[in-house]
């Protein structure tokens, strides 16, 4: 003890002349404290990452609690929901993971599923775990008013309801129906029925002033000869001129179409509008834009009427695809469902005939306007025109003016439909 103490005064004594040894003993003197103040810091933070781990695992264990009892009182059930949008300003129907910036309707439609509890949170990101199906992939820009969605939900109180809460005005669910589990909207769908809004002077001879569009009227002669050559797709055809890399070999590019034909023209804001409705068993992507596409380019006279005869064969084909605007999913058909299970006492036939007054409100609020508007103020039936010259439909097509946008028809590839 004597000996630490000289230690220490000599230290003191002599601090002016060797402050390397009185800094030494500084660094001796306060190591000690300096110790303990960093075990002590040490085992606040390791208490407050086990606070932190426990306040974690409690609130785990609620909501696996919530999730618990919301399953016990709202059990999940399998249903379809009957869905109508306006398709304008989406990038199609179905999600694209890892594309946050491309809005989609179904990004909306689980936002809204998940924000009404009828889904859990944690099930939002992979909806296979709610069995979900769309029945048909509609484009970009493409509307549907009846869409058919096939999932597991917990059924909640005033479920419908509670959903249109959470969804913008442009998408709505105006059907709910129980299913059987192995009901699947897409896979037990027999047919599709689409229409095609489009301004008649689409079918206006080639040399007709475009400067003057709403004055154009279509001639019934010109809609007989329309409606002959859209009776032609009728039956079973091989379509791979009519989507998107697909060999002329390919099984999958024969496709049965069921009816074509177009309805009497209609004026609204002043044009003149026609419906094309085709439907079909199913339809690959882009199909129906080129089916009507080709059938313009032949009544406008920039090609040849065999040339639809031959765009079902071997050879590659010029065909130029209408824009998407005007195109509507208008129902999907379950007849072998309906015929097998329809009339068991246990579920309900697929079909909307008690929603048809909304189905039709739907359309004349969003989807009609929407369509005449855009054209009215866009004109893309007319910008799309001016390219059909460019389109060589005599010579076998190795680069087309759709190759343009091969990059995203094939960032779309899929035997979805259009």
């Amino acid at each position: 003890m004597f000996r630490v103490r000289s230690l220490s005064s000599a230290l003191f004594n002599h601090r002016q002349s060797d402050g390397t040894l009185y800094k030494l003993f500084c660094t001796m003197s306060e190591s000690p404290t300096a110790q303990q103040e960093a075990k002590l810091l040490k085992r606040a933070n390791e208490e407050n990452e086990d606070c932190a781990e426990k306040v974690q695992a409690t609130k785990r264990m609620k909501a696996d609690e919530e999730s618990t009892e919301d399953e016990k009182k709202y059990p999940k059930k399998k249903v379809t929901l009957l869905l109508a949008y306006c398709g304008k300003g989406y990038y199609g129907m179905q999600r694209n993971p890892g594309n946050a910036q491309f809005r989609t309707i179904e990004d909306d439609l689980v936002a809204a599923l998940v924000k009404s509890g009828c889904i859990p949170d944690n099930h939002a990101d992979d909806m296979k775990k709610m069995s979900f199906q769309r029945c048909a992939r509609t484009d970009k820009g493409v509307s549907a008013a009846g869409q058919v969605v096939s999932l597991k939900l917990r059924m909640i109180d005033d479920i419908m309801a509670k959903i249109n809460e959470h969804l913008p005005p442009q998408i709505r669910v105006l059907g709910l129906k129980r299913v059987t589990q192995s009901f699947n909207s897409k896979n037990n769908c027999d047919a599709r029925t689409y229409s095609y809004m489009s301004p008649t002077v689409a079918f206006a001879p080639k040399d007709y002033d475009t400067e003057n569009i709403a004055a154009y009227r279509l001639e019934q002669e010109t809609l007989q000869r329309l409606n002959r050559l859209l009776a032609l797709y009728k039956g079973t055809h091989n379509f791979h001129n009519f989507t998107s890399q697909k060999a002329p070999n390919d099984p999958s590019a024969r496709r049965y179409i069921i009816e074509m034909s177009c309805g009497e023209p209609f004026v609204r804001s002043g044009h003149e509008f026609a419906v094309i409705t085709v439907r079909g068993q199913s339809f690959m992507l882009h199909q129906i834009r080129k089916m009507i596409g080709l059938v313009i380019a032949v009544i406008k006279g920039y090609a040849k009427e065999e040339v639809l005869e031959r765009s079902w064969g071997h050879e590659k084909v010029d065909v130029p695809k209408a824009p998407g605007l005007g195109l509507i999913l208008e129902r999907v058909h379950y007849d072998r469902y309906n015929k097998r299970y329809g009339g068991d006492g246990l579920h309900e036939r697929l079909e909307w005939e008690h929603e048809e007054d909304a189905i039709k409100a739907f359309k004349e609020a969003h989807i009609y306007p929407t369509i005449v508007e855009t054209e009215c103020q866009e004109g893309s039936m007319v910008s799309w025109m001016a390219t059909l010259p460019k389109h060589d439909f005599e010579a076998t097509a190795t680069v087309t003016e759709d190759n343009k946008d091969q990059k995203q028809d094939n960032a779309d590839e899929g035997n979805a439909s259009d």
